[in-house]
């Protein structure tokens, strides 16, 4: 989540407002302390523009 949100351009705060979730969720969900329920990885896949299937795929080596 955290490449997609650098690659759209959005700050963690922006991708929060635009999703209407805590930016302190999206910071816990980058760092993999919380799993999101589906309605949410649907909204925030929304915004970055991508599937929620995207979202939901393993992270790459790196973390992110």
């Amino acid at each position: 989540m955290r490449r997609a949100r650098r690659v759209a351009g959005l700050s963690q705060e922006e991708l929060a407002h635009r999703a209407e979730i805590d930016r302190t969720y999206i910071s816990a969900l980058e760092r993999c302390v919380y799993s999101a329920g589906i309605d949410v990885v649907d909204r925030l896949a929304r915004e970055l523009g991508l599937e929620a299937a995207d979202l939901l795929r393993r992270p790459d080596r790196d973390g992110e």
